[in-house]
């Protein structure tokens, strides 16, 4: 470890890398490049989003067999929302980054590019590209431009205010890797795999009070914001939800920068009722979850369905889907599925047929949600199922993500936000058959079946038949009238 005086407070700024080429004082902002025999002041560097991440300088954890610990973020801004690069530094003196994009979790480890890759320009999401890895091509899951919002702790690489990342993702099953473009046609590749907290085995994690004592601490405001066009309190979260549409005018905000800008004033349009309202709390075993935002889609045949974006401050966003056929709970996966043949797909050697390719287009959007949406916007989605389980591509021309859904009974889902039974539907006379009536048409049913045994064995049939009479008519006659 490496200890030095900050150039502008004298402050002490630590180098625990010998990676790290520079630090950003936690005092006073400045950005201290370590050079050969001292340091130097290099301009200021805004301070990051406190945003819902659980990760902090200091976390400590796992990659496979390598301890890590990790000193120093970048959080960076595209189109759709911010994420956070976290900088690790490995036990055995190695260094990594450690993504952390809207709880999903991403290590990797820089590795030297082999002799074929292809050109930013010709990446196309959701095409197969040759990346100069063996076992294969992989798929390309994103590109984007982004611009660095601010850092701190110590970072392998010199960035500042507005320092432009020009990266694509790509996967293929579990693996992931990033081709950085950012410094010319020659990329930088990260290569690694998709992780959670709980398989990193993280240590020193903000808990949900630290959490939520010090998110969006430079905005002003912890969870909640005021429409600058109407003044509702309007729930999300700092750092996480990039779009907001106000649940009382419909207007669009942007949630992505400190100052909250009005984008588009809402029309007014007939309120869509959603079973789960925008706020909504509730329980997923003893894990509090809470409806961030609310959706409205239809597809190219005008088939309607909700969906709400669930959050939980340790496990990260989920979904719950509502259509005619039921509820399901979906989620994002990390590791993707193969080819099977034309038709299908495979994960965890289980065989997925296809079932549908369709637009879905977003009709009503009430929330917070953790990119950028609005109304009109539409993905491409095909779908895939095997039994009661689902996988569902969703591709926009600059993202390709992967979920799975199963099936959930509609009392587990009130169960989780202690919503109360409906009250059963009062029965309109002659809106419907009575059981009374019901009971004379099955009494006819098997009276035509009995005319052959009575014929023949009148006396022994007759009395069974008129007992049964009784025992069917009196019951229902007696419930209709109540």
């Amino acid at each position: 470890m490496q200890r030095v005086s900050c150039p502008g407070c004298g402050a002490p700024v630590e180098f625990q890398s010998h990676a790290s080429v520079m630090a950003v004082c936690e005092f006073c902002r400045t950005v201290v490049v370590k050079e050969a025999d001292a340091v130097r002041g290099l301009g200021k560097l805004s301070a990051v989003l406190e945003d819902y991440s659980p990760i902090q300088i200091g976390t400590a954890g796992r990659f496979g067999e390598r301890g890590f610990t990790v000193v120093g973020r970048i959080q960076l801004r595209y189109e759709a929302g911010i994420w956070n690069e976290w900088f690790i530094v490995f036990d055995d003196g190695g260094s990594g980054w450690l993504g952390d994009s809207s709880g999903r979790y991403v290590v990797t480890i820089a590795r030297t590019p082999g002799t074929r890759w292809p050109g930013y320009e010709a990446i196309r999401v959701g095409e197969e590209h040759d990346i100069g890895l063996d076992g294969g091509p992989f798929v390309a899951a994103e590109k984007r431009v982004a611009r660095c919002i601010g850092g701190q702790g110590e970072l392998p690489l010199r960035v500042g205010d507005g320092w432009e990342a020009r990266v694509a993702d790509f996967r293929r099953g579990a693996e992931f890797v990033t081709l950085d473009y950012s410094d010319g046609p020659l990329p930088v590749m990260y290569a690694g795999l998709a992780q959670t907290l709980d398989g990193m085995r993280c240590q020193l994690l903000r808990d949900d009070e630290a959490i939520k004592a010090s998110a969006g601490r430079y905005r002003g405001r912890v969870d909640t914001l005021r429409c600058p066009h109407c003044g509702t309190a309007i729930g999300y979260l700092p750092g996480l939800t990039a779009s907001i549409v106000c649940q009382s005018c419909r207007s669009q905000l942007d949630a992505a920068t400190p100052a909250v800008e009005v984008l588009k004033i809402g029309e007014a349009a007939q309120r869509t009722p959603f079973t789960l309202p925008v706020g909504s709390t509730g329980k997923i075993g003893n894990r509090p979850i809470r409806v961030l935002g609310a959706l409205r889609r239809v597809d190219d045949e005008g088939n309607g369905w909700s969906e709400y974006l669930l959050h939980d401050a340790r496990k990260g966003f989920s979904w719950l889907v509502e259509t005619d056929e039921g509820w399901q709970r979906a989620e994002v996966i990390d590791e993707w599925p193969a080819p099977a043949g034309e038709t299908a797909v495979r994960l965890d050697r289980i065989v997925y047929k296809h079932l549908y390719d369709y637009t879905a287009r977003v009709e009503v959007a009430l929330g917070a949600f953790h990119w950028r949406v609005a109304a009109g916007d539409s993905v491409r989605v095909a779908e895939y199922a095997r039994g009661h389980v689902r996988l569902a591509a969703e591709r926009t021309p600059q993202e390709l993500t992967w979920s799975r859904s199963t099936r959930l009974a509609v009392d587990q889902v009130r169960a989780w936000f202690g919503l109360a039974l409906p009250a059963a539907p009062a029965r309109a006379k002659g809106a419907t058959l009575s059981n009374y009536a019901l009971s004379i048409r099955f009494l006819m049913w098997m009276g035509g079946l009995n005319l052959i045994p009575l014929v023949v064995h009148f006396s022994g049939v007759l009395p069974w038949l008129v007992f049964g009479v009784f025992a069917l008519v009196l019951p229902a006659a007696f419930f209709d009238n109540e």
